[in-house]
């Protein structure tokens, strides 16, 4: 059965405190709180610095069973590296405690900066370095460069697969070739609603999909209307059955997806500024129960 998992980037935002939080709660207790309001949540403190093995520790922790964090990579390497080179920056992060979270690890969220055009070689080369697993991303993280033994972790309790997803802001993206590379690699292109400020692409790569919701009219503000988020959901459960939704908007539109009976989904509501993303993800949530 495809699982929806739907939440929120990031969950510690001062404009939050008594409104979505109780104004009572205890800063430390908002990831406990949030994560029993929603399924998952994307850990976006990682794309600005790498994290500490103990802080993934306590999150998995602090957390119900059966819940999923997605993890931003560092944006040393797609920003700063630009894809390039990449073998050391990739070895730091997952060097860094990202294994810690265990079972609670889910897909990992490379996201490309607005001035990065398509390059098929460059990202090959990337794509081709990422681990599918947890093992291989342990023998990875032992290549590590100047991290202090307080500040790595990479053991793992098993073998577990791992998801990439890749968000492109540029529109040399919309490329057939690009969609045909995804598939090549298992890793999911995002769909990205970002106000019409960047591509919004909805080819299916992987075997499963990863949303993220910054705002329809408004980037980083507006909130879903009952109407919008009826749209959604019924993208999403098309998606969930294998299947691809009407008009689609794609980049490769003469190519059809890999055959699946399920996909999962993942959706992160980003729409943080109104405060609008915690609840735009629990009406999300509840609407696809129906």
């Amino acid at each position: 059965m495809a699982k929806a998992r739907i939440g929120i980037s990031g969950w510690r935002y001062a404009p939050w405190r008594g409104v979505f939080y109780p104004d009572d709660l205890p800063q430390r207790e908002e990831l406990a709180y949030a994560s029993r309001q929603l399924a998952s949540i994307e850990i976006n403190g990682s794309f600005y610095s790498l994290q500490r093995p103990s802080s993934y520790a306590r999150w998995r922790d602090d957390t119900p069973r059966g819940f999923v964090f997605a993890v931003k990579a560092p944006r040393y390497v797609t920003h700063l590296r630009r894809l390039r080179n990449a073998e050391q920056g990739l070895a730091n992060f997952f060097a860094s405690g990202v294994l810690c979270l265990r079972e609670k690890l889910g897909p990992i969220l490379w996201q490309l900066p607005p001035s990065l055009r398509y390059d098929e070689g460059v990202l090959e080369a990337f794509l081709a370095q990422l681990p599918k697993d947890t093992e291989s991303a342990a023998a990875l993280a032992r290549r590590h460069a100047d991290l202090p033994a307080s500040k790595t972790a990479w053991e793992t309790d098993r073998r577990r697969r791992l998801r990439h997803a890749m968000e492109v802001r540029h529109e040399s993206f919309r490329d057939p070739a690009f969609v045909a590379q995804l598939r090549r690699h298992g890793v999911a292109l995002v769909v990205a609603d970002t106000a019409k400020r960047w591509p919004l692409l909805e080819d299916v790569t992987a075997g499963f999909m990863y949303l993220r919701l910054h705002g329809d009219k408004k980037l980083y503000a507006s909130g879903y209307s009952p109407a919008a988020l009826r749209a959604w959901s019924a993208r999403l459960q098309a998606w969930m059955r294998g299947a691809q939704p009407r008009h689609a908007r794609l980049a490769s539109p003469d190519s059809k997806p890999p055959k699946r009976a399920a996909r999962d989904v993942y959706v992160y509501f980003d729409n943080d500024q109104k405060v609008r993303a915690p609840f735009d993800a629990m009406a999300l949530a509840k609407r696809m129960k129906r």
